[in-house]
């Protein structure tokens, strides 16, 4: 796999930062989650001064083999119809794109369908959607290496536009599925507990999904026991997935700003951190979903998230939902003024 140079932020400014904070015109600590929010940030960018300069988003498509077991209340089709949908600026990825100003990819890195012509959409295909991981692997480690790559290489193309902050998205029908057993094997949480209805399957349907996840849980650990963390990234994951932690890698490398969104994404971030743990100082997590798990998933890296709205969309919209608050946070370091410059009292 391409290898990352991502290193812990360094905490040598971290006094600096501090002092600022405490000297605005507000009393110590007042303003809660948005100081934490403001030392975070100018600890990855290294600066007293940050920047959310050209922020961007990736919405990454794939499709998954192990949809045709039924683990889904949509179809696979519905994939592909929402990334053609994207382009036509009618999705809820767009419109929360256009109110915050974020610069809107889409890209194509595992549809089941011909999406090569339609204007709009990046062509990163790898392949028409991965093997179902119920009998095989989803896809070949060539092919995770691959996917890694599509990550990289795009966020490197937002650096070039100067972009200091980065949201991801993915639509991929049946994504919960991986996301689930990545969660149960990297956190410990029993199988059952990782799995919710997804975009809307009833008890039954999560019944059957269970059963699904078990019995490929099985088969893998049968044929692949005691190998390290890359082997699950690639047996079960998609290809947007793998793609999204690859844009992470690098987005963390980049001391980049990386807003993770809900349950498929912070699965991601999971994963991500299991091959560079400092990768997780670089990552807000911004909205716990109603997804079964999430919040036991963000418990397990000790995450806290920005928001809890309930929503289960995906897109990364949770993220773009948050990043007004992320903004506060900046604007408070640059905008605010201290006790000196306004010639009043502390009072903390």
């Amino acid at each position: 796999m391409k290898s990352f140079a991502i290193h812990p932020v360094d905490q040598t400014i971290k006094p600096s930062i501090l002092a600022k904070i405490d000297n605005l015109n507000k009393p110590k600590g007042s303003l809660g989650r948005l100081e934490e929010l403001a030392l975070q940030i100018c600890l990855i960018q290294q600066t007293l001064e940050p920047s959310l300069a050209h922020p961007c988003h990736l919405l990454l498509g794939g499709d998954h083999g192990i949809e045709r077991e039924g683990v889904s209340v949509s179809p696979r089709e519905v994939t592909w119809q929402q990334m053609i949908n994207f382009t036509h600026g009618g999705g809820g990825v767009n419109m929360f794109c256009r109110q915050h100003g974020f610069k809107l990819r889409i890209v194509d890195v595992g549809v089941d369908y011909d999406l090569s012509g339609i204007d709009g959409i990046i062509d990163r295909k790898i392949a028409r959607g991965t093997k179902n991981f119920l009998y095989e692997p989803a896809m070949s480690e060539a092919e995770f290496d691959r996917a890694i790559q599509i990550g990289s290489d795009l966020v490197e193309d937002c650096v070039a536009e100067g972009c200091r902050v980065l949201s991801i998205g993915e639509m991929g029908i049946a994504n919960t599925s991986p996301s689930s057993i990545w969660m149960h094997l990297f956190t410990g949480v029993p199988l059952q507990e990782c799995i919710g209805a997804g975009a809307g399957l009833d008890t039954p349907g999560i019944r059957h999904k269970y059963e699904v996840l078990s019995k490929a849980l099985l088969n893998y650990q049968v044929t692949t026991p005691n190998q390290a963390p890359i082997t699950p990234l690639a047996y079960f994951g998609g290809y947007e997935m793998v793609a999204a932690i690859g844009a992470m890698l690098k987005a963390a490398e980049k001391h980049l700003v990386i807003l993770i969104d809900g349950f498929i994404m912070t699965a991601c971030a999971l994963a991500a951190i299991q091959l560079y743990p400092a990768a997780q100082d670089y990552m807000i997590f911004t909205h716990c979903g109603d997804e079964s798990g999430h919040k036991r998933m963000l418990d397990a890296m000790g995450a806290n998230a920005l928001l809890h709205l309930g929503l289960r969309l995906g897109e990364g919209t949770g993220a773009l939902c948050a990043f007004p608050i992320v903004d506060s946070a900046v604007r408070m370091m640059n905008e605010m003024n201290n006790f000196e410059n306004a010639n009043i009292t502390k009072y903390f």
